[in-house]
This record gives C-alpha cells, structure tokens and sequence, in this order.
C-alpha cells in the first residue's frame, strides 16, 4: 500500500511571511515564534519543516535568520520533526556543510536534512563578490556539491575530483546516524535530469494535476538508468476557513493589498532565472503577478477552500505521486492547528477509503 501524504511546513525565518502582501499576518519571523510552531507543527502532523535561505535584505524580506544554525535551534526544540536546512552551492562548501549537517543530526537522533538551492537570486553572489554561473552551470555545480555531500557521509578517506569540488582524503568522523535525505528544487530540465541522477526528493513550485503528471514522469525517467527512485514535494500555501467563500475572499484581499514594488522587483529578479534556460522551463518563467505574490506559486496548486475541498485535492496529488505537500500559511500558529484539527483528519479518511479498495 502506498505510504500516506507527508506533510512539510514553510519555515517563517525571514520577515514578511509567506506572501508580498501588506495584509494584516500574525505571522513573525522570531526564533521564539518558530520555536513555538515546530512544537506546534509536530503535534498536528508536520513531519517536516524546510527553513529558508537568504543571505541580505530583499523583496518584503528585510531580516532573515541563517537556515541551518535556525534548523538546528528547531531540531533541539522538537522531538520528531525532520528539520530541513536549504542552502547554497558556492556559498559553502559541501564538506564543511558535511561536517556540520553531521553534527545537527547526532544532536538531533537523525532529524537533520538538507535542500540544496541551486540559486535564482544574482544579487546575494554579487554583493558578496562571489561568481555567477549560468543557469545550467549552477546545476552542474549542484550536482557535484550533493556528490561531495553524499561522499562525506557514507566513505572514509574520501576522494572526489569534480570541476567545481575536490576531495583529497577526506576523513569526516562520526558520519551520521543516518543518511540525512538531500532535497532540492527547480523546475527546468536540467533541475529534473540533476534529480534523477542524485537527490533523494525534488520539490516542485506550486503545479496543477497537469503540471504534477509532467514533472514526476519527467522526474522518473531520467532516475530510470540509474536504478533511482527520487520522491516528490510539491509546494502549495493553504487557505483553510470554514466557507469556500471566506477562503476565496482571503485570497482576494492578499492579492488586493500586494505590495506591488517588492512583487516587481521579486518577478524581476527570478523571471531571468526560468528564462535563462534554452526551453524556457525553469522557475518562475511563466508565473504571472498574482502567482508571484506567494514566492513559490504556491497559490497554483489550489488548497484554498474548505477542510473537506483542501483534503480532496490533497488526496487527489497523493494519488499522482506526490509524497509530500510542503505549505505555507498566513498565520501560521492558528492556521497550522486548524490543518492539524479540520484538514488531516479528512485526509487520512480518504487515504483509509482508497486502501480499502485496493484491498
């Protein structure tokens, strides 16, 4: 039987919550709110949290706390959340972030992850004098730096040669308690091939049922000569409310209300990104302005509605593949508990329904 849908939640560790919008959000990017959620967001389901990475102030996000010093504070925080740290090829080097990846997961009995971000955002290399590759080059780096990672953990006396890493003798000790699971992201076809041949999960943006069939077929064969299997997350932000139509106004007002400037200047900077590649397929390069006022089209995946209409549609993924819904929410403390209390149980009923019928 298939296993039932994981659950993933933004983390909120970078101002401005989850949306370019001037809308009222009770939602804060402190370490004592965020300490708060993970508690919060393992006692309603959450198997996972992802914490974001950006390194300087920009577009509706003007303060941001490190992804993984703030993962590992959420791994001592909670007891079952896996705690998911993205970070940057050519702003670490794999061995070292190796090392430190190793050390939150003895920390935590096992609960340290990585996404590895292959980069959209020029301006961070930039201003911090680093270089910047062409789109399919950061992938090629990606897929060294996730090898390097992934060498670190399970060889000693390590050896690796690659254009952008080398290992000569590398000796990590201890090595994890447990492979830590590499995601990554991306949606242009260097993104996928890259998944198919080294990540452990490929997170998609915000994808209609269409959009989702594509990718993981996509996904799969290029995993196929590789004898891989490469799990799926999609990414969608959920508006849950007691009406279709309070849900639907909520939607209205956080379009109404978006800060147009910081949604210019994010489209901007990301739409390069998805246009760089030769078939036009990366991130973002199709997104229009509402799509982009949740930063990973989040609204696109369409969990906006009641309980009931949420959980289908959720269930509806989990069937095309999908193993994990990564979220965001508006307000994160109470709309995290009415996933928890209203969504989740809906979910696991229809899971339970279609197992039985396959029975």
């Amino acid at each position: 039987m298939p296993e039932p849908l994981k659950f993933a939640y933004w983390v909120p560790n970078v101002s401005g919550g989850l949306v370019v919008s001037d809308i009222e959000q009770r939602t804060d990017w402190s370490y004592e709110y965020n300490r708060e959620l993970a508690v919060l967001a393992e006692h309603n389901g959450f198997d996972y949290a992802l914490s974001q990475v950006r390194y300087m102030a920009s577009y509706g996000a003007a303060y941001q706390h490190e992804s993984t010093s703030f993962s590992l504070a959420l791994l001592l925080a909670t007891q079952r959340l896996k705690v998911i740290a993205a970070v940057h090829p050519g702003l670490w080097h794999p061995a070292v972030l190796a090392k430190f990846i190793a050390t939150a997961d003895h920390l935590s009995g096992g609960r340290a992850a990585v996404n590895v971000v292959s980069g959209w955002f020029k301006g961070e290399f930039t201003a911090l004098g680093e270089p910047w590759l062409e789109h399919d080059e950061r992938y090629r780096r990606s897929e060294e730096f996730i090898r390097v990672l992934r060498a670190s953990w399970t060889e000693d006396d390590a050896q690796f040669a690659g254009d952008f890493y080398r290992l000569r003798g590398y000796d990590l000790k201890p090595k994890p308690l447990h492979l830590p699971e590499i995601f990554q992201g991306g949606n242009s076809t260097a993104a996928r091939a890259m998944a198919g041949r080294v990540s452990d999960w490929y997170f998609s943006n915000g994808k209609d049922f269409d959009g989702v069939r594509d990718q993981i077929a996509e996904v799969n064969a290029a995993a196929e000569p590789y004898r891989r299997t490469v799990r799926f997350g999609l990414n969608g932000f959920v508006i849950a409310r007691d009406t279709e139509a309070e849900a639907r106004e909520t939607l209205r007002e956080i379009v109404a209300k978006a800060n147009p400037d910081a949604v210019h200047g994010f489209r901007d900077a990301v739409q390069q990104a998805g246009s760089s590649t030769s078939d036009r397929k990366g991130m973002w390069a199709d997104s229009s302005f509402e799509d982009l006022v949740q930063y990973n089209d989040g609204f696109r995946t369409r969990l906006i509605g009641t309980p009931e209409q949420i959980a289908h549609r959720l269930v509806e993924y989990r069937a095309l593949g999908v193993d994990l819904a990564l979220l965001g929410f508006l307000h994160y403390h109470e709309e995290i508990s009415y996933f928890g209390t209203k969504v989740l149980p809906i979910v696991r009923a229809l899971e339970a329904e279609r197992s039985a019928l396959t029975v």
